[in-house]
């Protein structure tokens, strides 16, 4: 199973890289995935994940060939 994780934004410097390629046995959450992939790192409460465009949830699903993206909060005037 292959799902494409990307980061943007001050998260890509935040984990040194602007995308994994992560191969699970089954379908993870949106929180494990970051805690496999960084597992230095504390997943930031303000940060949104998009599950193949669409925002989720950090207990989500994700399944084989799915894109995952972390985005850091967005402000503006």
């Amino acid at each position: 199973m292959s799902i494409k994780v990307r980061y943007f934004a001050s998260l890509k410097e935040l984990v040194g890289r602007s995308d994994d390629e992560l191969q699970a046995d089954q379908a993870l959450t949106v929180r494990a995935i970051w805690r496999q992939l960084n597992p230095e790192l504390a997943l930031p409460e303000n940060v949104l994940a998009a599950l193949n465009m669409e925002y989720v949830g950090y207990d989500a699903r994700v399944w084989d060939g799915d894109e995952l993206a972390f985005f850091p909060p967005v402000t503006g005037g």
